[in-house]
This record gives C-alpha cells, structure tokens and sequence, in this order.
C-alpha cells in the first residue's frame, strides 16, 4: 500500500475502529496464506513432520492486536492466560514463564528458597530422578548444587520404575522431580504415597504432556495438578504453543509467592509491571540490612532471574488454550490409530516393542515410541522411516549420563548418583526412537507411516 492507500484506510476513523479494521484484514490474510493444508489428502512423498503448529486467524489476530496496543512485556493477555490455564488445570496459581526449561529452573529453584524452613533443598541433597529423558529436567538440580538420583525405566511405559523408588532414598533425599515421558503418565498414585511417606517435594514435568489424566484418590486428575508443582512448555511441537513460552502452576500459596519473586528478578514486591505501590507500604518497610523505608520496588527476597515471556507470547497462547482439548481428543485417536495399525503385524512380532499407557492414565500422547529388538539396527530403520518423508525422534538425550555435558564430572558422586543399574535407559538409549502423533495428521498420513515403519523393520 502506498501513503495515498494507507491515509484513505485510516480517514474518518477514530482508533478503535482503525485497529478492528486492521485486524479484520489480519484475519483475512491468516485465512488466504496461512492455511496448513493438512485437510488435505495424502500425497506420497510428502514431508511428515513428528510436529507441528496447528493455527487459524484467532492466534494471528490475537498476535497483532497485543503488537498493536505495543505493551510488549508481560500484560493483560499474560494476566488472562495464567488465570484461564490455572483453570484449565483445577490449580489456584499459575506463573507464565518464556520457556518450559524455564519453568523447570524456577519449579526447583522455589523448593531451595528460606521460605521453606528445613523442607528446602539445599546444596548437596538429594532429588531422584530419571536420566531417560530431558536435560533440562535435570540440569536446575546440577548447576545448584544438588545431586541428582538416577533411576531407571519400564519399557513400554518409559517411565520412571517406581519398584526402584524406596532404593534410591537416602537421607539427604528432599525431593522427586520427573516428567510424563511423550504423554504417558508416570504411575503418580506409586509416586505419590513415596512423596507423602517420606515428606518429599514432587515436581511433575508435565511438558510433555499437558492435557493427560490419571485416576487417582477416587478422581481423574490432569498431569501437573497432582504434586506440588507442575511445569509445561508451549513451545511449538507442544500441545499447544506460543512460540517459546512455559508455565509453573500450583495450588500452594507459598510455593506461588516464591515462584513469582524468582521469575521477577527475585523481588519482594508484587506489583505488576506498570504498578506502583499495590501494598500501600512502598517507603515504609524495613527489609534485610537495608534502610528503613527502602523502594520496596528494589528489594530482593530471592536470588532470581527475569524469566517472564512477553504478551504477545501470552496473546497467542490465549487463542492456542481455547484449541487444547480438541488438540487433546486428536492425539489421542492418531495414537491410537497408529497402535492398530502396527498391532498383530506379522512382519513385527518380537522385533518392535509397542507402546503401553501407563494403567490408570489416559494419556495426550505427545508421540508413538517403538523399541527394536536387541541387535537389530535402529541407525537403518529410521534411515529407511526418513528416506521415505517421515520425520523421526530418539526419546531425547537417551542416557544422559553418557551424554558429554557430563564428561568432566563422570562417575563423581558429589555431583550426581546412580541408584541400581540403568539397564532400560541404555536400551532406550541403543534401540528406541518414535514418530509424531499432532493434532495436524491424518489418517492415511498415519496410514502411509505405518506402512512404511513395518517396512523398515522387516527389511532388517
């Protein structure tokens, strides 16, 4: 559009009718170019992607209209999705983070603060657990100075095996921090009873799984509502997304009031960004050594971080939160179509291991896990599954232990600890890998993956 274009747009409008006209063309736009085409039927040898944004014109038009107002950090759209996201969870709080590492970092950073008296963890103690799995799951536990306690997995579940709990405790033993491997959750009724037994924290790293539900205590109850912290990522393979973004979520006041000082900078106010003096006591309190009457604006309770996301991230969420159980209804029936379909083939019988739900859950599954029979060359399935335009994921960092970010503190007990062997993790590690299960497939999609998996495996 030339000035002549943009000025006739604009004549004889006042504001607010200028910006709904601009999003109605954003709209519009959203609908001619952005349209993903997946409705579309299957032609073979296109490109299977393990995960994708799944969008229409209300994330885009939500987008603009947060870039338009041009607040930029977090505000009114990161306000609205922390109380619609806390809702959809059935917890009291939640804390819009920028990223589900993010999330992690303060989740365990909260169960250090003084706040919580001898139930904080300290430089030294202990948090069990897995090593099958992510490494920012992990890597708060370390760069602390706590030890992590790696236990090991089921296979088909990749879950935590939690028979090896009670093994892995010692006295030092504060806290459980684990997450729903692709979906499937963890036996959260075992996990649970060791938590309350042994008076140990549990954070459930629930970003890979937002939307799961497991019966427990008489109930359904959404993965990452059950222990004492919850985390989720949004970013774009997730169940839902806002691009980067994460979330904490709670129902503990205490555990809340950490969490927001921590992702603030570490800050005793509770102001909002663009608030000033909510308490009514900005110049009169006396904290620490500092003198009486200090900015309550600058004073630090916590070590922290700035760990907020923008609204515009929020405003893309908002829309995405709205999408999340039909997101949800669809994993689940591409799973479970992909499971019949790779179910009582012959060709496959003792040499793919399939994917089990965890009893008692009733999974979002994030993807579809396999694992090969012992000897067989996973390196040639998933070159074949590839060549053949379909995208596939080993099960994140396999064994983390082996992993060389580790390599200057191999085998140092000071830094971390093995509890019993890790015999599944290493065949996670050597034979598993999975394909993608998004909201966005179809079923000949699934179709044609099926296929051409049975035939990577029977060419072996």
């Amino acid at each position: 559009m030339d000035d002549r274009t943009i000025k006739e747009f604009f004549e004889g409008k006042d504001e607010k009718r200028a910006h709904e006209d601009v999003l109605d063309l954003v709209a519009g736009y959203c609908e001619r170019y952005h349209k993903l085409g997946e409705d579309k039927p299957y032609v073979e040898g296109e490109r299977i992607p393990y995960a994708r944004r799944v969008y229409d014109s209300e994330e885009m038009v939500n987008l603009v209209d947060s870039a338009l107002e041009f607040w930029l950090t977090t505000g009114r759209y990161a306000r609205r999705f922390e109380s619609e996201f806390a809702a959809y969870e059935t917890v009291r709080f939640a804390n819009l983070v920028n990223s589900g590492s993010s999330a992690n970092l303060l989740a365990f950073m909260a169960l250090t603060s003084p706040l919580l008296g001898e139930r904080r963890v300290k430089k030294g103690d202990e948090v069990i657990t897995v090593a099958a799995g992510f490494p920012t799951t992990v890597t708060p536990v370390i760069n602390y100075g706590a030890v992590p306690v790696f236990v090991d997995v089921t296979v088909p579940e990749y879950n935590i095996d939690v028979k090896r709990l009670e093994g892995a405790l010692s006295e030092r033993t504060k806290a459980v921090m684990v997450a729903h491997t692709l979906g499937n959750p963890f036996d959260l009724k075992a996990v649970t009873d060791f938590c309350k037994k042994h008076g140990l924290w549990l954070i459930e790293d629930n970003c890979d799984a937002l939307g799961s539900r497991y019966f427990i205590d008489g109930e359904w109850r959404l993965t990452g509502s059950v222990g004492d912290i919850g985390t989720s990522s949004f970013y774009p393979p997730h169940h839902m997304t806002m691009g980067e973004g994460g979330a904490t979520y709670t129902g503990d006041p205490l555990l809340n009031k950490i969490m927001r000082s921590i992702r603030d900078w570490g800050r005793d106010c509770i102001c909002e960004s663009g608030q000033d003096n909510r308490c009514g006591h900005r110049f009169s309190g006396r904290y620490g050594e500092l003198p009486e009457g200090y900015d309550h604006k600058y004073v630090y309770s916590h070590f922290g971080y700035n760990l907020q996301a923008t609204d515009m991230q929020a405003a893309v969420g908002v829309a995405q939160l709205k999408k999340l159980p039909y997101f949800t209804k669809r994993r689940k029936h591409n799973w479970a179509y992909l499971k019949e379909l790779l179910s009582g083939e012959k060709g496959l019988e003792g040499r793919l291991i399939l994917p089990e739900a965890t009893e008692n859950s009733d999974p979002s599954w994030f993807g579809f896990c396999m694992t090969l029979e012992e000897g067989l060359s996973r390196r040639e399935v998933i070159n074949y599954i590839e060549d053949h335009g379909v995208q596939t994921r080993l099960l994140f960092g396999g064994n983390l232990v082996k992993q060389p970010c580790f390599d200057s503190v191999r085998g140092d007990d000071s830094v971390y600890r093995i509890s019993g062997d890790l015999k599944n993790t290493d065949r996670i590690m050597k034979d598993t890998f999975w394909v993608g299960v998004y909201p966005g497939m179809t079923d000949d999609r699934l179709s044609y993956m099926a296929r051409i998996i049975k035939e990577a495996v029977e060419r072996l």
